[in-house]
Parts: structure tokens; C-alpha cells; sequence
């Protein structure tokens, strides 16, 4: 059996009863087992507490997850967000340093919608926090149905912009994402690339310019029926040999 690399996948922090617990989706864990083919293990918020260097010295690959939270705007010097906004403090006290931190390490990184968000705050950018409502641009919520089937059908085309990491993968030059987000990139923070715009122009995929591993973020949701997907198990794919890559380095060490 082939050796596979170990990838941390960022959690969420939830009350339940009258207790904190750490969580990570379902399906991202899915995703990273059987379309990255690692073993995904969850790193929980614990903020300040997280020994950063220790963890990515342990880790072959880091994978960002959405959430029903947004990231507080105050990291992105954006205006107060709109009463009832969720947020989940621990988790950007713990995902916008690891981030930084993992991309200079050069450990492979995927950043699904919030984790894509967390990718351009993290390095200077700053966020839309309610794109339906700027003149022109598409309305990216999910379908209003309780059916999870409807919620992440395809909804719109990405258009890969040339001589990015989405060419190289040999990605269609148009493909169609599902969408379930009501942020968006505003700033696309330095350094890092615009890989795919939707049809509005708002920017879909990003990678980091510079790095020396895999490092990408898309602001739809890849991991939702991957194996049904060839675009979105081209993504896992290449990150998982990026983190299988990472994997023979320390090994040797």
C-alpha cells in the first residue's frame, strides 16, 4: 500500500450544550481520504495555544475548510459586519497565522471558501461581505432549498484565467462550480494570482505566486461529490501528490 501523507484540516469552533467542541466537515475529511488519498487528521482552534512550528513539522499537507462563519473584519480593516453575522474568533486566530506559516515552511495548502477567504486576508487582502448586493454582480447564496443536492448543484461557470497553476493542471478553460457564499474577494491581496473569475469578474480560484509547495484556494466547494467531479478531483489530486511529495522530503530527513 502506498505511504500516505498526513494533512491537517482546520476545524471550526461549536457549542454544544455547554460545551466548546472542535469540528471539521464531513465531507472535507472524505475528500482528503479517498480524492487526496492522505489521512486527514483535524487541528483544532486553540488560537494562541497551537504550537504552529511543532504542528507543520508533523504535517505533510494543511487543508482550510468552509463554514458558516466569515472572517471578522477587523483582520481586513473592512466595516463592522451586519447584526446576526457569525464568526468564529479561535478559528481566525489559529487559520491567518498557520496559514502564513505553512506557506513559508513550503507545506502544500487547499483552501476551500472560507479558507480561500482566510488565503487573501491572511497575506493583506480584503473581502466583500455581501456580493449580492454590489451593482452587477451575480447573487452567489446557495438555493433557497433544504435539499443539499439543489444547495451545491453547478450554479455557475469559472473561466481559468492563462499561465496559472489551473493551466498547468490541464483544467478546462471553463468549467461549471457549484456556489454557496455570500463573500467574495474585494483586494486581491500581493502575491498571490487570480486563477478563475466568474462571470460577474469576482475572482473564484487563487494561488500564492511564490511558493515553494502547492498552495491554492478556490471559493467553491470542490470536496462536495469529488469522485463525480473530474474538475474538482483534478484539485484534490494535485494536492494530494503535492502533499505525497512533502511526504518523501521527510522521510529522508
Amino acid at each position: 500500500m502506498a505511504f500516505k501523507p498526513l494533512i491537517g484540516v482546520t476545524a471550526c469552533v461549536k457549542q454544544i450544550g455547554p460545551h466548546p467542541y472542535h469540528v471539521s466537515g464531513d465531507k472535507y475529511l472524505r475528500a482528503v481520504s479517498v480524492a487526496a488519498l492522505g489521512l486527514p487528521v483535524v487541528i483544532p482552534s486553540l488560537g494562541q495555544v497551537t504550537e504552529i512550528d511543532d504542528l507543520l513539522a508533523q504535517l505533510d499537507g494543511l487543508l482550510l475548510t468552509g463554514s458558516p462563519s466569515n472572517v471578522e473584519p477587523f483582520h481586513y480593516q473592512g466595516p463592522a459586519s451586519a447584526p446576526g453575522t457569525e464568526h468564529d474568533p479561535a478559528r481566525d486566530a489559529t487559520t491567518l497565522p498557520l496559514l502564513r506559516a505553512a506557506i513559508a515552511a513550503g507545506v502544500p495548502v487547499l483552501g476551500i471558501c472560507r479558507g480561500f477567504q482566510e488565503m487573501n486576508v491572511a497575506f493583506g487582502g480584503s473581502l466583500h461581505q455581501k456580493v449580492h448586493e454590489l451593482p452587477g454582480m451575480l447573487d452567489h447564496r446557495e438555493a433557497d432549498s433544504p435539499e443539499l443536492a439543489v444547495q451545491y448543484a453547478p450554479a455557475h461557470a469559472v473561466a481559468v484565467q492563462p499561465g496559472g497553476v489551473f493551466e498547468a493542471l490541464e483544467l478546462p478553460a471553463e468549467f461549471q462550480v457549484n456556489s454557496i457564499h455570500s463573500q467574495g474577494i474585494d483586494r486581491l491581496a500581493p502575491g498571490l494570482r487570480c486563477e478563475a473569475v466568474a462571470p460577474d469578474g469576482l475572482i473564484e480560484a487563487i494561488s500564492v505566486v511564490d511558493s515553494q509547495a502547492f498552495a491554492l484556494g478556490v471559493q467553491w466547494h470542490p470536496e462536495w461529490q469529488v469522485l463525480d467531479n473530474p474538475a474538482y478531483l483534478r484539485i484534490f489530486q494535485a494536492f494530494g501528490d503535492a502533499c505525497r511529495q512533502r511526504a518523501a522530503l521527510r522521510k529522508k530527513r
